[in-house]
């Protein structure tokens, strides 16, 4: 017997698997795919903006949206050039910047008042320092 091989094209692809009757495809552009180009500085920068704004309020944010900023801007130009995550890119630095901002606002606050109030710094107790600081800060 004379085995003959068939050889395959070096192009070929595998066939695409059936549907389900009624299931329709993804519209084109709906989400990246497989092999869509992702930017991953641009979802590390926004995840660290939004965790930074949201913590900015105890001051953890600051720095986390410093970074955040950071890779933001490096993500905006990775968007520039390959055309993907523009959107979460200025997320991070909308967010970012606003973390800052609150996070210095609470920092000067917090000083304002441990100036106002560092007369009332004594371990007697809450009432005494609860009084002490409405005496401080009541203006009359």
């Amino acid at each position: 017997m004379n085995a003959q091989t068939v050889g395959t094209p070096l192009n070929h692809t595998a066939p695409e698997p059936a549907r389900a009757a009624g299931a329709r495809s993804a519209p084109h552009g709906s989400g990246p795919g497989p092999g869509a180009p992702r930017n991953g500085l641009a979802t590390a920068a926004m995840a660290l903006g939004v965790v930074g704004l949201l913590t900015s309020v105890v001051l953890i944010g600051g720095p986390l949206a410093v970074f955040g900023l950071i890779l933001g801007i490096a993500a905006l130009m990775t968007a520039r050039r390959t055309g993907t995550g523009r959107g979460k890119a200025v997320t991070a630095v909308v967010t970012s910047a606003l973390a800052i901002a609150v996070s210095g606002l609470v920092a000067v606050l917090l000083a304002w008042y441990a100036n106002h109030t560092q007369a009332c710094y004594q371990p007697d107790g809450l009432r005494q320092y609860a009084q002490c600081v409405r005496e401080h800060l009541d203006p009359n």
